[in-house]
């Protein structure tokens, strides 16, 4: 089995009230970017965090799907990762250093999860458009929790 998971977070002010969306798909083998929303999802999660930085909610979407897979692992041979945000997708690829310190907590807390996965990850950086359902997600969060 094959995934594809989507992840987003938000905040209205930064910080500010903040939501967390993700989206999972369970595709077959080699399957093109564009076709993977042709499949139905498997898993979705809609959720206000409080008050946090657009990058905390970014970091807390990807922790909540981890959390998700660490459940859902039976079988699996693959996931992929699709952020819009760069700044996440590059720490965790430990291509970028993470300067500050609640950063890198959520960033080791989140290799520390996958290092105990027997398959392929990847953390693939998309553009905001190719998030869209996971965007959708977090914008229901915190339209669910408006002042």
């Amino acid at each position: 089995m094959n995934l594809k998971i989507f992840t987003d977070g938000g905040s209205r002010g930064n910080p500010g009230n903040a939501g967390i969306g993700v989206v999972v798909y369970q595709v077959e083998d080699e399957t093109d970017f564009n076709d993977i929303f042709n499949f139905k999802t498997k898993y979705e999660f809609s959720g206000f965090i409080g008050t946090a930085t657009n990058n905390e909610a970014e970091y807390k979407a990807l922790l909540k799907a981890i959390e998700w897979l660490s459940s859902n692992s039976e079988g699996v041979k693959s996931v992929d990762f699709y952020l819009d945000s760069k700044l996440v997708v590059e720490q965790i690829n430990k291509n970028w250093k993470i300067k500050e310190e609640r950063l890198k907590k959520f960033a080791v807390e989140i290799w520390t999860n996958v290092s105990k996965f027997n398959f392929d990850i990847k953390f693939i950086h998309v553009r905001r458009e190719k998030n869209k359902e996971a965007d959708k997600l977090v914008n229901q969060a915190l339209d669910a929790h408006q002042p």
